[in-house]
């Protein structure tokens, strides 16, 4: 008896998506943030190529952004029927769905956005929130400058010079850049535009102490330590012991040799308050102005959240605050679009702390092509004979 054998590829889903939807069914079951969820799928599936991983990735992203729409329109619960509703995107008459399905964001997060920005720009705000983010390097001073790396870039790849940062340059297309000898040699970091202007808020000089407070693994002061000049101290302080041996090895690669790692248990705390001339607060947060890059992360926001992350930010600014010294500075940000974590924040700072608002508050929002959102206000901590 002869067996007809069946055309495999009529009958087995195409590579990428296959593991596309076998991707999305693993995030189903975890609690992961999705990049980390990708990460893990990717290390445990070794036979995917660095184009499959970025059409995954890309495809996974873009169904979680677009989620609430593919769910209206799925014939089904699947990811296949999502996937299959993405694929025909514009083809689908949005206009009768309510404004937050629209843009595709859960109600109670898009009232929260309208709420801080007016129903017009709010609402544009979330459209931006849905496409793809740019990449953006900034040129580290310490070893080279923006003009360098441009002419040597300018006919390898897709960039441009940011508008606002003088160090940023824009990628219009991703590249592998970890694995370029200019990386390698600590030459640029990949850092987004809005991010380097935050940074720049601390005008550090030479021979300054500054505290990077909650200095994760160290983007922040990698923007700022090229204007000290490798004199005075940095001190890099996180709850998270691991994100400071990240930045370790990111301060090494970039030259800055006068930075000390402070972790929570360290007694040296104690012996730096009210040291600092300047000090970072670059405080958790919604993340609500980085959504293009996470946006799984719209989806697990309620106001509890919102509530708490209020609460916290509050009491890590006391803290920061006790490390300026008199005179000195402190510089909160976030990169939120909600004004619950920025100007109500900073009312409450004025009304509490013995401390004066410097300048216009920053804030930078999503647009196309170009940086994310962030919020940033310097103070400066009362001196002695001060009112407070």
């Amino acid at each position: 008896m002869i067996v007809e054998k069946k055309d495999e590829k009529q009958n087995m889903r195409p590579f990428r998506e296959h593991h596309l939807l076998q991707l999305l069914e693993e995030y189903d079951l975890t609690d992961k943030p999705l990049d980390l969820c990708m990460r893990d799928y990717f290390r445990s599936h070794r036979s995917l190529g660095s184009k499959d991983r970025a059409e995954i990735s890309e495809l996974a992203y873009g169904m979680t952004r677009w989620l609430a729409v593919l769910e209206n329109f799925a014939e089904g619960d699947g990811w296949d029927a999502k996937l299959e509703v993405y694929r025909n995107l514009d083809e689908f008459d949005r206009s009768d769905l309510p404004p937050h399905l629209q843009v595709s964001f859960p109600k109670e997060l898009y009232d929260q956005i309208i709420e801080s920005h007016g129903e017009t720009d709010g609402y544009d705000l979330c459209l931006a929130c849905n496409e793809r983010a740019p990449t953006t390097v900034r040129a580290n001073r310490m070893k080279t400058d923006r003009n360098s790396l441009l002419k040597k870039w300018n006919k390898l790849y897709d960039i441009s010079a940011c508008d606002k940062s003088e160090d940023g340059i824009l990628f219009n297309r991703k590249i592998n850049f970890f694995e370029l000898e200019e990386f390698k040699q600590g030459f640029f970091e990949i850092q987004d535009e809005g991010s380097q202007l935050l940074a720049g808020m601390v005008q550090a000089e030479p021979g300054e102490h500054v505290m990077d407070y909650c200095a994760g693994s160290g983007g922040k002061t990698l923007a700022f330590a090229p204007q000290m000049q490798n004199r005075g101290q940095i001190y890099l302080h996180d709850i998270r012991e691991w994100v400071l041996d990240e930045a370790k090895k990111r301060l090494r690669r970039a030259g800055i040799q006068n930075a000390q790692f402070v972790k929570p248990e360290s007694q040296s705390l104690k012996k730096l308050k009210q040291k600092m001339d300047w000090v970072m607060a670059d405080v958790p947060c919604s993340g609500t102005g980085t959504l293009r890059r996470n946006p799984d992360m719209k989806w697990k926001y309620d106001k509890e959240m919102l509530e708490r992350l209020v609460g916290q930010q509050r009491m890590i600014f006391e803290k920061a605050l006790s490390f300026v010294k008199p005179g000195g500075r402190i510089v909160y940000g976030t990169c939120s679009l909600l004004k619950e974590e920025n100007q109500e924040q900073i009312e409450h700072f004025l009304k509490t702390y013995p401390v004066t608002l410097e300048g216009d508050p920053f804030q930078c929002l999503p647009i196309s092509g170009g940086m994310d959102g962030f919020f940033g206000a310097v103070f400066r901590r009362n001196t002695d004979n001060e009112q407070e």
